[in-house]
């Protein structure tokens, strides 16, 4: 795999997530019966940055829950080998707008697994996407409700989302994956 560029640097990718914050909000009337869901692992550090951002905006903290969609995927093979689902959402859904944050919208498989999860946990009112960003190749009819940016690709590109706490850095990169 070939590095082909940086596409975000870590102020870039701040400020993103600081537009995608006030968004939220206002597509919201505010912060009332809202939830931030991260899908992991990149979605849930993205997903604390905005719940701070919003505390920073708002004043008020919005709870935060982790989401393992691997057990709703449909396009990955699993193993018979024992798994622990990583899901910690210690707070009830029902009935609230839960806004589900991953780092990469693709084809829609991961968005369609994570709100399959969600529905197995309760009924929220409404499921919304906020990604940090899009790169086109939908496979299923999904499309993000916030978005941080936009970037067509290649599928022989990977788009990889880098944060502090998992990389040691905070970034876009953009990689070709044909040698």
């Amino acid at each position: 795999m070939k590095l082909k560029s940086t596409l975000m640097d870590k102020e870039a990718v701040l400020r993103s997530l600081r537009r995608i914050s006030h968004e939220i909000i206002e597509k919201n009337k505010g912060t009332q019966g809202l939830c931030l869901v991260g899908v992991l692992s990149r979605g849930v550090d993205i997903a604390k940055i905005i719940s701070e951002n919003i505390k920073n905006i708002e004043g008020v903290s919005i709870n935060v829950g982790v989401l393992d969609i691997y057990p709703h995927r449909d396009d990955l093979v699993k193993n018979s080998v024992s798994y622990e689902n990583k899901t910690d959402i210690p707070f009830d859904i029902e009935g609230k707008t839960v806004v589900m944050v991953d780092d990469v919208l693709f084809t829609g498989r991961s968005a369609r697994a994570g709100m399959d999860a969600l529905m197995s946990l309760g009924r929220p009112s409404k499921i919304q996407l906020a990604v940090l960003i899009d790169r086109g190749h939908r496979e299923l009819p999904i499309c993000a409700n916030f978005t941080g940016k936009n970037f067509p690709t290649a599928r022989t590109e990977l788009i990889k989302v880098l944060v502090d706490t998992v990389d040691g850095e905070t970034g876009v990169k953009l990689y070709d994956t044909e040698e």
